[in-house]
């Protein structure tokens, strides 16, 4: 499992630097269906906190909307993974091309201490059991998943093998070379995260389910 936290950002020349900036004014960024975090995360944000990000369907894929934010064909993206962004676009980030808006999950990146995140903006109770329901999953990251049933003993040495492998020096250094991001977080951490979503009240459930299929 590997912490990840997504961002909301803004091309250089659409003239928005701060989230607070898409309350007043229109900003239009590429969706990848309605299932992607592309799609969902604005929604949510559009929902809560009445940005007004106005969703471009129809792009294959990421690589899609970077390609479209070059063209001027939308002035942002949403829902994107910051791991991505370093492997694929750092320089976007360095030279200044995209404006780091928010960060979406439940704990700041290291790389990015000045740029709010999204749990910030809650202004009440509901809006946090909204937030820790929809970005809970981003501290999960890419999970690794065991069949159920596995007997106890099992599951502790799976855990144990992962977090081990994670400190590996030949596999930080073959991650270093690929620009992949490490950041573990336990099996314990990720299964009581998943025990406490699960334990959602049923309206605010049902609330983010209306906010995601709009």
């Amino acid at each position: 499992m590997n912490d990840e936290v997504s961002v909301c950002v803004a091309w250089h020349t659409s003239g928005i630097s701060k989230l607070e900036q898409v309350v007043q004014k229109e900003l239009t960024v590429g969706g990848t269906g309605p299932a992607a975090d592309t799609d969902q995360f604005p929604k949510v944000l559009n929902a809560t906190i009445h940005t007004k990000f106005k969703i471009i369907p129809g792009y294959p894929g990421g690589n899609d909307i970077d390609l479209a934010m070059e063209r001027g064909e939308v002035m942002g993206r949403c829902g994107w993974s910051w791991s991505s962004v370093i492997a694929t676009h750092k320089s976007w980030f360095d030279e200044k091309k995209i404006n780091v808006l928010v960060q979406l999950s439940l704990n700041k990146h290291p790389d990015l201490p000045n740029v709010p995140l999204i749990m910030d903006f809650a202004k009440t109770d509901r809006e946090r059991q909204i937030f820790k329901l929809v970005f809970a999953r981003q501290p999960m990251g890419r999970p690794f998943l065991a069949p159920p049933g596995l007997p106890a003993d099992r599951t502790a040495i799976l855990r144990q093998a992962f977090m081990d492998t994670m400190k590996d020096p030949g596999f930080l250094s073959e991650s270093e070379k690929m620009q992949l991001e490490i950041n573990p977080v336990s099996g314990e951490a990720v299964q009581g995260l998943v025990q406490e979503v699960y334990q959602s009240p049923k309206p605010i459930a049902q609330a983010v389910a209306d906010m995601v299929n709009r």
